[in-house]
C-alpha cells in the first residue's frame, strides 16, 4: 500500500462528501458563506474525517452495521477542525498569513469576519451533525457520538487545551514542564483525533471497551502527531510545510524540541506511535489501514 496516494484519494473522497454539506453562499450574509467555505475548501490532509471513516468501516463490518449518519459527522468533524485552525491563525493568536500554502481567512477576509468564519464554522458543524437524527434509523449511537464530539471540541478538549497553551506562552520558559506540555497536546491536539477514532467506533457498534481503546490510540497518535508538527517547524521550510516555519521561535514558544532537543523528540514520536500500534494490534479488526496512517504520521514531512 502505497499511504500517500490512498491517503490523497481518501482525501478527494471526503471532500465530496464535505461537498454535500458546505453552507450555500447565497443571502444578505454571503461574505460569511464565502469565508466558510473558502477556510473548508483550503485543502489539508482530511486526516481526522479519513481516520473517522475507517474507524467505522473496521467496527461496521464486524458487526454488520450500516449508517449513512457517519458522512454528517465527518464533516462536522472537519468543519470544527478548520475553525480551529482559522482562529488559531488570528494576530490574537499566532499570527500567520498562510496556512497550506494559501493566505489564512482573516488575511482574505479581515480580523472580524476571521473571527466571524471560525464562529460560524464551529455552530455549522453541529447543524450538519445534527442532520444524522434526520435518519429513520436513528439510535443510541448517534447520541453518544454526538456528546463525544461535542466535549473533545470543547473546554474539556480541544479548547480547554488551546487556553492552557496561551497561558503557558506567558510563563518563563524554565517553568514549562514536559508534563504541561503533553497536557496541551492531549487536549488541543489529540483531543479530536480521539473524538474522530471513537465516533467511527460507536457508529459502527463497537463495544464501549473498544471504543477506550480507540480514545487511547487517539492520545498516542495526537501527542506524537503534535511532536512532529514541533519538529517539522525547526526542520522543514515554508515550500513543503505550507506555512511559515520558525513560528514557534518567533512567539518564543516551548516545544518537545525546546525542552529535550530533536532527537529524544523523535524518539518519542516513535514511541508512542509504536504504542498505538499495540493498542490497534488488540482489536479483533482488520486494522492495517489505520496501521499505516500512524507509521505515515511519525515519518511525514508536512
Amino acid at each position: 500500500m502505497n499511504i500517500r496516494e490512498e491517503l490523497d484519494i481518501r482525501a478527494k473522497h471526503v471532500e465530496e462528501i464535505l461537498g454535500q454539506f458546505l453552507p450555500l453562499g447565497i443571502g444578505t450574509q454571503k461574505t460569511i458563506f464565502d469565508a466558510m467555505n473558502y477556510s473548508l475548501l483550503a485543502g489539508g490532509k482530511r486526516i481526522r474525517p479519513i481516520i473517522m471513516e475507517e474507524s467505522y468501516k473496521m467496527f461496521a463490518q464486524k458487526n454488520g452495521v450500516s449508517t449513512n449518519a457517519i458522512n454528517a459527522f465527518m464533516s462536522a468533524m472537519e468543519m470544527i477542525h478548520t475553525y480551529s485552525l482559522v482562529h488559531d491563525d488570528l494576530p490574537a493568536m499566532d499570527n500567520d498569513e498562510y496556512r497550506r500554502g494559501k493566505k489564512t481567512t482573516h488575511a482574505v477576509y479581515g480580523e472580524a469576519m476571521g473571527i466571524l468564519a471560525g464562529d460560524a464554522l464551529l455552530n455549522y458543524a453541529f447543524e450538519t451533525a445534527a442532520e444524522a437524527f434526520d435518519d429513520e434509523e436513528v439510535n443510541v449511537s448517534y447520541l453518544k457520538a454526538y456528546q463525544v464530539l461535542a466535549s473533545k471540541a470543547g473546554a474539556y478538549g480541544m479548547i480547554g487545551g488551546q487556553v492552557v497553551d496561551i497561558e503557558t506562552e506567558n510563563m518563563p520558559a524554565e517553568q514549562v514542564s514536559l508534563a504541561r506540555l503533553t497536557y496541551i497536546h492531549q487536549l488541543k491536539t489529540a483531543a479530536l483525533l480521539e473524538a474522530s477514532l471513537m465516533i467511527g467506533a460507536i457508529l459502527g457498534g463497537a463495544t464501549p471497551e473498544e471504543v477506550c481503546i480507540m480514545e487511547c490510540i487517539g492520545q498516542r497518535v495526537g501527542v506524537a502527531f503534535q511532536i512532529q508538527d514541533d519538529i517539522l517547524d525547526v526542520t522543514s521550510t515554508m515550500e513543503v510545510l505550507g506555512k511559515p516555519i520558525g513560528s514557534d521561535e518567533k512567539n518564543n514558544k516551548v516545544t518537545y524540541v525546546t525542552l529535550v532537543g530533536l532527537e529524544k523528540a523523535r524518539e518519542e514520536v516513535a514511541r508512542l506511535s509504536k504504542e498505538a500500534v499495540e493498542l490497534l494490534d488488540e482489536l479483533s479488526v482488520n486494522s492495517e489501514f489505520l496501521r499505516e496512517v500512524v507509521l505515515y504520521l511519525i515519518h511525514r514531512e508536512k
